[in-house]
């Protein structure tokens, strides 16, 4: 079963070769994230200003105290010999490797966007069978005003490379996906090869993002889920991550960040969300805590996902319900407006930045506020309440 996109509820269609991206939704999908044409593009190059460092001393008992001050480091350039004025997202001189991304409507995409921004190069791993369309439409310019930054530039995707996450090397592709025609053409094409051509084309990356998911089933109650269907849906939402981080930590520089997507049917139900997918995105936000450890100890790389809301993106739509989603949550959430994919991109660049420097191991929230309620205001059981609206 070949892995396909993920994104926007995180959710993936019963079709295998669903594409999107990022944020969340997924299932055997690549997927892209955008919808950061138009919206809010945080500039990401400057804005919030600290005072001054402030000299502290503490006293336990007799022991005289370690520290004597507090250092905040904000830029990511070591070699910057002036000194900060403030705090600066600034990724230049990074590289990050973005899987899944097949199209520019996803949040995969808007991550892609919003670390470009930062001044981040651009690395995607697109899934197999999106190859040539997601390429072809680069090349014709059908992503053109996707692409614009806030400077007015357009984002460069440096390299894209073929990846099917659901598979680690050569040997565990099966013969009927090795003959398949939609993988005729492409090669080095499991996560094995592509870190070894990533290591190859450029030595090293400093972050690394997981946008994909796919659940064959995802239409179907947990209770109707096969178990090829189940274990298909950890396969490629869930261990695609370990698989990932597992043969990029390698060529990955201390100090690096890895960012997944997740979503709320992990921890709450969402009936309609099947399939066992609500089970993988519990397995990917359990394993981010014991990545974040085992990374961190060894290489100093810090591991989180981020819990996006809904998002109309391709594979989202697909399951049929999205709309329905995207209501809920403006009914509902304590911010009332439609998520922007690139309010993701930008928590997403965070995250990698060295603002987030002991950020790891953490699920964040990006979905105005939604997993906070404990029930839907908008019931009729609660109408008689004088409950805040958005005006």
């Amino acid at each position: 079963m070949a892995l396909t996109a993920a994104s926007s509820l995180q959710i993936t269609s019963a079709r295998p070769s669903i594409f999107s991206a990022g944020k969340m939704i997924g299932a055997a999908i690549t997927s892209v994230g955008s919808e950061s044409n138009g919206a809010s593009h945080l500039k990401l190059s400057s804005g919030f200003h600290i005072s001054p460092i402030q000299r502290f001393q503490r006293s336990f008992m007799s022991s005289p105290p370690k520290y004597d001050r507090v250092v905040i480091k904000a830029m990511s350039e070591a070699g910057d010999k002036q000194p900060s004025s403030g705090l600066s997202l600034n990724l230049k001189g990074k590289r990050a490797f973005i899987a899944g991304v097949a199209d520019d409507n996803g949040y995969g995409w808007a991550i892609a966007k919003s670390l470009a921004a930062a001044g981040a190069e651009i690395l995607v791993g697109t899934w197999v069978p999106a190859l040539n369309i997601f390429e072809t439409s680069l090349r014709r310019g059908k992503f053109d005003e996707s692409r614009v930054l806030p400077d007015g530039s357009l984002m460069e995707i440096t390299k894209v490379y073929p990846l099917d996450a659901v598979f680690d090397s050569p040997e565990d592709v099966p013969e009927d996906i090795k003959t398949n025609k939609r993988y005729a053409g492409s090669s080095n094409w499991t996560v094995k090869e592509v870190a070894e051509c990533v290591k190859q084309d450029f030595g090293n990356i400093d972050i690394l993002v997981h946008s994909l998911a796919n659940g064959p089933e995802v239409t179907k109650p947990l209770l109707e889920t096969s178990r090829n269907g189940y274990l298909a849906a950890i396969s490629a939402s869930s261990y695609s991550y370990v698989s990932l981080l597992k043969h990029f930590v390698p060529i990955m520089n201390p100090g690096g960040s890895s960012i997944s997507l997740t979503y709320i049917a992990s921890e709450r139900i969402i009936p309609g969300y099947g399939g066992g997918m609500s089970s993988a995105k519990a397995a990917l936000e359990s394993d981010t805590r014991v990545l974040a450890f085992e990374a961190g100890r060894k290489h100093k790389i810090r591991v989180n996902t981020i819990s996006a809301g809904p998002l109309r993106s391709r594979a989202a739509k697909a399951i049929g319900f999205i709309d329905m989603m995207i209501d809920y949550s403006l009914a509902n959430a304590p911010l009332q407006k439609e998520l922007s994919a690139d309010e993701v991109g930008n928590t997403a660049a965070f995250l990698a930045s060295p603002l987030a420097s002991a950020i790891t191991g953490a699920v964040i929230y990006v979905d105005n506020g939604l997993n906070a309620m404990g029930v839907g205001v908008d019931s009729p059981i609660f109408e008689k309440l004088d409950i805040p609206k958005d005006k």
